[in-house]
């Protein structure tokens, strides 16, 4: 066990994470930090010895922890980082805070961030992810983000220094965003909120929201064309392929792809996070068999496979 320093948050060792992941699944953290704010998070890491590994956690929306659990500290931002400030046409929202409070708080200022709204997690991820839906991204309104980085040093990084892309963003490892700072559009506060509830209806008209699941398993494939060459221009859906397959409903254990929404990879009763992992695999092989496609993982996985090294 390595040396941890003094904090005024929370240290828990051997912290099972499964109850704080959508999924439910995984083994315990060697190390759960909840720092009590910005300066003792940064003090932490500071004082940490540079060779513990560390892992940022939201609220596990898009994530599989494996059941082998994770070496060295988990760092969940909690209370201490989910302000929301707003300020003309910014918007400042902790990485704690929840993508759906921040789109509503923004549309009540009569600022549209609405596509925020039916996504899962926290700022920190849909950061992380660049998460987006209906067209809209969060790289098309980011100008910045707080970072701490591994040293505890705190820096700005503007939004071009992140590279947002499809599903992606650069980080400098082990930096953990704490929060975002946002340009947005103006607009019609009642127009928005009935915009968000249209949202709300037509997502869970096509989407299992109500089981246990981590929301879009894998990202889009990039298009292909006649001549069977990439083509950017046109994006084919994942649940598309996955139907193609024949692998909607296929199931192990208690992992199963959710029957509304074949894209949805759901913890139907009991499975572990090997079943879901194994079951994601089994798909992106018969996608590939099927369609010559190879599906990447949307869903975050870390941890170890149990047997392999498991934290005591």
């Amino acid at each position: 066990m390595f040396d941890l320093p003094q904090v005024r948050g929370t240290l828990t060792m051997n912290r099972v994470l499964a109850d704080l992941t959508w999924m439910r699944v995984g083994g315990p953290a060697e190390v759960l930090f909840q720092p009590a704010d910005m300066d003792d998070l940064s003090g932490f890491l500071a004082a940490l010895d540079p060779a513990v590994p560390v892992f940022p956690m939201g609220v596990g929306s898009n994530l599989i922890v494996r059941d082998g659990g994770i070496s060295g500290v988990v760092i969940r931002l909690g209370r201490g980082f989910n302000a929301i400030e707003i300020a003309g046409e910014t918007v400042v929202a902790g990485a704690a805070a929840l993508d759906a409070h921040v789109a509503r708080k923004a549309a009540e200022a009569g600022l549209d961030l609405t596509f925020l709204r039916t996504i899962p997690g926290t700022i920190g991820g849909a950061l992380r992810m660049n998460a987006g839906c209906y067209g809209r991204y969060v790289a098309d309104v980011l100008t910045s983000a707080l970072v701490v980085q591994r040293d505890g040093s705190i820096v700005e990084m503007a939004s071009d220094a992140l590279q947002l892309a499809y599903r992606r963003s650069v980080l400098p490892d082990c930096a953990i965003i704490v929060s975002a700072r946002f340009l947005a559009p103006m607009a019609d506060p009642v127009t928005l909120v009935r915009q968000m509830q249209n949202q709300l209806v037509k997502r869970d008209e096509t989407q299992p929201t109500k089981d246990r699941t981590a929301g879009s398993t894998f990202r889009n494939p990039a298009g292909f064309s006649s001549t069977g060459l990439a083509d950017d221009t046109h994006e084919l859906k994942a649940w598309k392929v996955i139907d193609d397959a024949g692998m909607r409903g296929a199931a192990i254990g208690g992992a199963v792809m959710n029957l509304k929404h074949s894209n949805f990879l759901t913890n139907a009763g009991g499975a572990t996070a090997a079943d879901l992992e194994d079951l994601g695999e089994q798909v992106r092989k018969k996608v590939y068999d099927s369609s010559k496609i190879t599906l990447e993982w949307e869903i975050m996985r870390v941890g170890k496979r149990l047997g392999a090294d498991t934290i005591k």
